[in-house]
């Protein structure tokens, strides 16, 4: 039987180590990121890989650094047959990638080599893509640039944002691992080099990139906030406390106000003026609140016509 080592972290991963258990494959270790302290308790808190591998009585390693020696060690005596990653989030070593006789692969959620890197899925988004897909690749020692072995298109309907899509290429990427095992298996599977010139990036997010640029289109902006649902969320600024932007909509209107002034509210958000049109806030999260329909702020002066985010 096939020795196949998983590594993987996010919810992202979870649905492709069942599919490895449910097909009945030796799956060695489930290999993920240690605990982490979450929410404002700081609550230390297993990666959803870890629960799903202990849910399926598969071993869990939790190595810090997987380059470290040490910890490398104790994956490699693991002997695996294959090695099968999804956002794991750590680079591995030429060593690990090297050492199984079927080589390692990686499911990766965009059509390679458009956005190599940590954040595809929220940077499809936020580009304002209709569709986007995920790659099965060999992995190599740099990002994301391995040979490619299959493709599945995935469509970005207009009310998706980056949580929704996490799930429909989780399920994608699933499958197509499912289908594509067998060949890869037996020798049979394409491997197409990437066209490097052709590549693009999605880096991490980072702080500076969650902040709301009203000088751009209504239409960018609107793409933005939803690239960043449910995580890490756009936020802006207003009399020097953060908004975070959950959610907005599209209107035809223009406006002659200037980027981020308030114009005007009514009972679907509060309304504002962006560097091409007008964006509607339909729900917002003022520092220190729950998140709450804009509409509700309506009567408050803070968000009141003539106040402006920056």
């Amino acid at each position: 039987m096939t020795k196949v080592l998983f590594m993987g972290t996010p919810a992202f991963s979870v649905p492709i180590l069942r599919m490895l258990a449910e097909e009945g494959y030796d799956i060695v270790a489930a290999v993920t990121q240690p605990d982490r302290p979450v929410g404002r308790k700081k609550i230390m808190t297993p990666p959803p890989v870890k629960e799903e591998a202990e849910r399926l009585g598969i071993p869990v390693l939790q190595p810090e650094r997987v380059r470290s020696r040490n910890e490398l060690e104790e994956v490699l005596k693991l002997e695996p047959d294959l090695i099968v990653t999804a956002a794991f989030g750590q680079i591995l070593p030429k060593e690990l990638l090297d050492s199984p006789r079927f080589g390692a692969v990686n499911v990766h959620a965009s059509l390679l080599p458009e956005y190599r890197g940590g954040a595809p899925i929220h940077q499809a988004v936020m580009d304002g893509k209709t569709e986007t897909g995920v790659t099965l690749m060999y992995m190599a020692e740099a990002l994301d640039a391995g040979d490619i072995i299959a493709q599945k298109t995935v469509p970005i309907g207009p009310d998706d944002d980056t949580g929704s899509m996490f799930g429909k290429l989780s399920i994608a990427g699933r499958d197509l691992l499912k289908e594509t095992l067998p060949a890869i298996l037996d020798g049979t599977n394409s491997r197409i080099p990437q066209d490097d010139s052709q590549a693009t990036y999605a880096r991490n997010i980072s702080r500076e990139q969650e902040r709301i640029d009203w000088t751009r289109p209504a239409s960018q902006i609107h793409d933005h906030v939803r690239g960043l649902r449910p995580w890490p969320v756009a936020y802006t600024t207003l009399s020097d406390s953060n908004v975070k932007v959950w959610d907005t909509e599209k209107t035809e209107m223009t406006g002659n106000g200037k980027p981020g002034e308030i114009i005007g509210s009514d009972s679907t958000g509060i309304y504002v003026q962006t560097g091409e049109g007008v964006i509607i806030l339909t729900e917002i999260q003022p520092a220190g609140k729950k998140r709450l329909p804009a509409k509700d702020l309506a009567n408050n002066p803070k968000f009141g016509k003539g106040g402006r985010f920056v």
